[in-house]
């Protein structure tokens, strides 16, 4: 059975100074302890502007509602297109919202079903994020060979197609599991990703940040061409 020695006893010990205590030791001089020091501290952003705001869904305008509540029957090309036509509009092309090049991306996108091959949409994929059995829309919008803008669209119960998570990244991965979106990007280090986890939120109406964390890079740097989840690149 694994002995617990009181933390009092342990205190008393070592206030003691007690030398041929054995196992008792010194490390010698840890070096001095400096306090975090803050930078710019008279300097704060100013507040969100209303449309800037998180903790709320966003109604894409100018699309039909979906009478039956389900994403299987919605294209997913309109509906990119409607939300970053939209977004571009509210934001001006400062790039607050989407980046301005997302909508010279978009015309690069025909008429077919798929967009074309030149489309820069990733193959919609739909997956129930909310928990309600009905599933949500997840694509990206290729900007680059690099950056992307990530959208996740849910059919609200008044039949309206809602985004519910905006997100501009370089995606090494995007995962899903239950009620979970997992983002996975590069860091500096090749050796580890950072990892963004989103959880629906039924209370919000959104998919919400939960969890930020680093996961270790499978192939690192000497692997840059490498298959799924094998390529880190900075």
């Amino acid at each position: 059975m694994r002995r617990v020695v009181p933390a009092v006893m342990v205190l008393a010990v070592l206030l003691a100074g007690c030398a041929d205590v054995e196992g008792l030791q010194s490390d010698g001089d840890l070096g001095t302890v400096h306090a975090p020091k803050s930078l710019w501290k008279d300097i704060r952003p100013d507040p969100p502007a209303p449309d800037q705001k998180p903790g709320t869904a966003a109604v894409v305008p100018g699309l039909p509602k979906v009478a039956d509540l389900n994403m299987r029957g919605v294209d997913a090309l309109s509906v990119v297109r409607a939300d970053i036509t939209s977004a571009v509009e509210q934001d001006g092309g400062t790039g607050r919202l989407v980046d301005p090049r997302a909508v010279q991306r978009l015309a690069l996108c025909t008429q077919a079903v798929d967009g074309g091959p030149g489309c820069p949409v990733r193959p919609a994929v739909l997956h129930d994020l909310t928990g309600n059995g009905r599933e949500e829309l997840i694509t990206a919008l290729d900007v680059d060979g690099r950056l992307s803008e990530l959208r996740v669209y849910t059919v609200q119960d008044d039949g309206n197609i809602a985004r519910i998570l905006s997100r501009r990244a370089v995606l090494e991965g995007v995962e899903v599991a239950a009620e979970h979106l997992a983002v996975r990007e590069p860091t500096t280090n090749p050796d580890h990703v950072a990892v963004s986890d989103y959880v629906w939120d039924p209370k919000a109406g959104i998919m919400n940040l939960s969890q930020l964390t680093l996961d270790d890079c499978p192939g690192g740097a000497q692997n840059p061409s490498g298959g799924d989840g094998a390529r880190c690149a900075r």
